[in-house]
């Protein structure tokens, strides 16, 4: 991965706690009257402390089903430059297609500029 994409991974990660961190404080912190001109505001339901016990138990039990990496890290690094090697093969091939498909176009390109020329020649202006 190049240093733009990893900092940008970063970025993402970081703006992604961020997100969390705050969604998580308005949920989770109490209600506050923000003048005297307001009603009082209504008091957090328990509900929502339910929940989200049940959601924590539900994301623990997905997490318990995930496969476990095979191999550790040091197998998913060399599975990745096994990839990227792949990668670079496949896209040295598809290069090597690209050229020969841009000869042939010019290949075919100027026999056609020559048949043009040949019919208009064969044509004479009456």
């Amino acid at each position: 991965m190049d240093i733009i994409s990893q900092l940008q991974e970063q970025v993402n990660t970081i703006a992604s706690l961020a997100f969390n961190t705050f969604g998580t404080l308005q949920r989770d912190s109490p209600p506050v009257r923000l003048s005297p001109n307001y009603p009082e505001p209504p008091a957090n339901p328990t509900e929502d402390a339910e929940n989200f016990a049940e959601h924590a138990k539900l994301f623990d039990a997905l997490v318990a089903a995930l496969p476990l990496a095979e191999g550790g890290e040091e197998a998913q690094l060399k599975r990745i430059a096994e990839l990227q090697a792949e990668n670079d093969a496949v896209g040295q091939e598809l290069q090597r297609q690209l050229e020969a498909a841009e000869k042939e176009l010019k290949e075919v390109r100027e026999l056609f500029s020559q048949a043009a020329d040949n019919c208009l020649n064969l044509k004479k202006p009456d």
